[in-house]
Parts: C-alpha cells; structure tokens; sequence
C-alpha cells in the first residue's frame, strides 16, 4: 500500500515509512492511495468472529507489505485485550464504551497499535526514534503507556498546564523512563504547533529522527475503525440504520468511522459533537473553515481549534460539500448544555457519562429530532472518573476509582516547563 501527502508535494512512501515520519516533508498528511472495500461476506458473518479476525481483515490491506501476517496477528492480540461494549441508554440510544484499556481512554487502541509497529520496524534499525507529541488530555496517557519501555523509542509529550484533568496529568507525568512530560504555557493549539514545527526544523531533524503519536500518523488514525466495525457488529440485528455520534477534537476518530464506511460498513449518517470549538460546525453551516483559538472547556480533549484530520475527512469525499453533507452533520454545545446533558442521562437511566460522552450524546439527540426511526451511538471515549471533580460537581456523586487510575494517582508528577518552541527546540538538540 502507497501513502502520499494529501498537499501533493511530497513523494509517495509505504505504511512504514509514513509511520516513522508521522507528516510528509511538506507539511501534508498521510493518505491511503485506495481503500478497497470488503466482500459483503465479511459483514454478513461479523457476529461470528472475534475483534481480533475483525481488525484483522480491515487493516490488512493497509500494512500487508510492511508488517507479516503472523506479526500482525500478535499486535493486534495484546492491543484488544479488553473489551468495547455497547450499552443501552434508552430507546433507540445507546453508548459505546471506548474506556476499558489501560488508561481508560478510546486512544489505547491507536497508542499501542503504533507503538507495536515502532517496536517492530526499530528491530530492523537500530536508529532511535523519538516520539513528540501533542495532547489535550487523553492522548498523552495512552501513548506514555503505549510506549513505555518500547526499545529503541523516547517519548516527549507536550500538554497545555492548567488544562488537562488532574487524573490526565498523572497518566503521562509519571511513569518516567522513556517518557519526558513538558508542561506547556499555552493552549492545545500552541502544543500543536510546537509539534508540526519540529517536524519541519531541519536542524532538528538533522540528528533526531522524530515521528508523531498525534492522530496526524496513520498508525494512531487507521486503527480507530476498529471501534465502529465492533460497534456494527454488536447493533445491526437491531434492523434499523445506524447513526453514529463522536464527540470530536482533532476529528481522527470521525475520519477513521468514514474509513469503515468506505470499507463496506453500512451506517445512515456520523455526526461530529463537539464542545464550543465549533470550526467544524461553522463549516457545515456556511462551507467556510475558518480555524480559530481554541477556548477551554470541561471536555478538554475536545479543546482544538484547527482539527488537523478535518482535512482528511474532506478528501474522502473528494472536497465535495454536498456529499460531505450527506454523511457528516455537527452540532456545537457549550458547558451548561453538557452538564444538563449529564445529568439528564443519570437522571434518565443511572448511567455515569463523562462531559466527553455527553457532548456526543447531545448531538446524537439533534439529529435524531429530524430522524427519529435510526439508531443511535453515541461514543463514550474516556472513564467518567478521569474527569472526577466535574462529575461530583455536575451529578454530586463519586464513581469508583478504577484500579487502572488507582495505580497513578498518588505518584509524583514530573514534568519540564516551557513556554516558547525554541525551549523545545533546545531540550531535543541536547538529549
């Protein structure tokens, strides 16, 4: 399979390749040259197989020539060792649970799906790469656990302080090793673009081999199709269209769902719920993207205002808006909303939503105001508890702490300070 850069700019590379660069020299990201779509046999016998047969057979055609079968095959069973339940809300509503891996969020999957792939192709190099990344909350503990210990590989993420969960920051400030955490005084966006300039200093890049862990790397965006094939698998012997809901920052998870589309899987409609970070949403209204300041949140990882695989959403659909419109609608919902939202849904049926989940469950609703006879999923992408003081204050109760989160939350945090690139830039020419 050949990866090019969606700015045309760029030579064309293998999944390796793309993996290990995580952007294209000119500054593009990396995508598929086809997705082939699987026979109808494959979706007609979903519920016979396992998830691992599942991702399998939908990632296969995408790495075949740079990862063996046999190799694949055991990647993909140590990183789905847990499970992704569908839970009933009420009628026509349900919820898919994204959060029962290692650190309780939906990027466990696409973190140690990637770190694998690193781990494999570093035994071929002895060369070490040096993953930098940006996070909103989640992706920072994911790929810190993902990656922690993987030979041949260091790890240096950057987060906004003050704006992460205390929870959050202990999953990517603590399991020290590998993993250099740096404290950024700044936004998620300024995190970002400290990220996609490294990526372009040639200085840098001149003795540092860098790639991303951010969903701008295929290997952290691909695997995300996984969820809504378990998903389908779970729902179509409802006998009613599928509409999924995400709840939506960088917009990886909605492009990876449009993957499975294009792949064969039957879904009416995907909705983009996002908090008050509405480019998208303005963009659906008017067909103008106009990417602003990103504004804090309580559902932080949502806090992006330049979603960077947006663009890859519009090139599935060859930057056509009326049949981009066909397929994706997104709606914007500030605080109060998500926590009335909160409520509304332990009101409703005891369940335990965090803000992330609500937001997605909010916008699952509005569409379905004009589409009643569908069902809904919406994704509940981390554990409640990750956003502990939020759901005490919103529900006035305090969910069980899990033993994943138990295990960090007394450590200590340690992290690097900064405030400008060229701080960034010093620490990554002297390591």
């Amino acid at each position: 399979m050949i990866f090019y850069s969606l700015n045309n700019q760029a030579p064309n590379v293998s999944f390796k390749e793309a993996v290990i660069a995580g952007i294209a020299p000119d500054k593009g990201l990396y995508f598929p040259e086809r997705i082939t779509p699987l026979p109808n046999s494959f979706f007609e016998d979903l519920e016979k197989l396992s998830n691992q047969e599942i991702a399998f057979t939908a990632i296969h055609q995408f790495v075949k020539k740079d990862i063996p079968d046999e190799v694949l095959r055991e990647i993909l069973r140590d990183m789905l060792d847990f499970e992704f339940p569908i839970v009933e809300i009420e009628e026509n509503v349900a919820t898919l649970e994204l959060f029962h891996g290692p650190t309780m969020a939906f990027k466990d999957v696409g973190a140690r799906f990637m770190a694998n792939c690193l781990g494999y192709f570093s035994k071929e190099k002895k060369e070490e790469v040096t993953v930098l990344v940006a996070t909103s909350g989640d992706t920072g503990g994911a790929v810190a656990n993902g990656f922690l210990g993987v030979s041949g590989v260091k790890v240096v993420i950057l987060y906004p302080s003050g704006k992460v969960s205390e929870i959050q920051e202990k999953q990517l400030t603590t399991l020290g090793e590998n993993i250099t955490a740096m404290e950024v005084e700044g936004t998620f966006d300024d995190c970002q673009t400290m990220v996609k300039t490294a990526f372009l200093d040639k200085e840098i890049n001149t003795k540092r081999k860098l790639t991303s862990a951010n969903s701008i790397n295929v290997a952290r965006w691909l695997p995300q199709l996984f969820y809504f094939l378990f998903a389908y698998k779970q729902a179509k012997s409802k006998g009613k269209e599928i509409v999924f809901s995400i709840p939506s920052g960088n917009f990886g998870n909605v492009c990876a769902g449009m993957v499975a589309q294009k792949l064969g899987m039957s879904v009416k409609h995907f909705v983009a719920a996002t908090n008050v970070n509405d480019t998208v949403p303005k963009f659906m209204e008017n067909g103008e993207y106009q990417p602003k300041p990103s504004t804090a949140t309580i559902s932080n990882a949502m806090d992006v205002g330049d979603p960077s695989n947006f663009i890859r959403i519009r090139h599935l659909y060859q930057n056509d808006f009326e049949v981009l419109a066909e397929n994706l609608s997104s709606y914007s919902f500030n605080d109060t909303e998500t926590r009335e939202a909160m409520q509304h849904i332990h009101k409703r049926s005891k369940y335990v939503s965090d803000p992330h989940g609500a937001v997605g469950y909010l916008g699952l609703k509005k569409y379905q105001e004009l589409n009643p006879d569908t069902y809904g999923i919406f994704l509940e992408t981390a554990h409640p508890v990750k956003f502990l003081h939020i759901v005490k204050e919103t529900l006035a109760i305090t969910p069980e702490i899990p033993s994943q989160i138990a295990k960090v939350i007394d450590r200590e945090k340690t992290s690097i300070r900064i405030g400008t690139y060229q701080e960034l830039k010093s620490y990554l020419l002297k390591r």
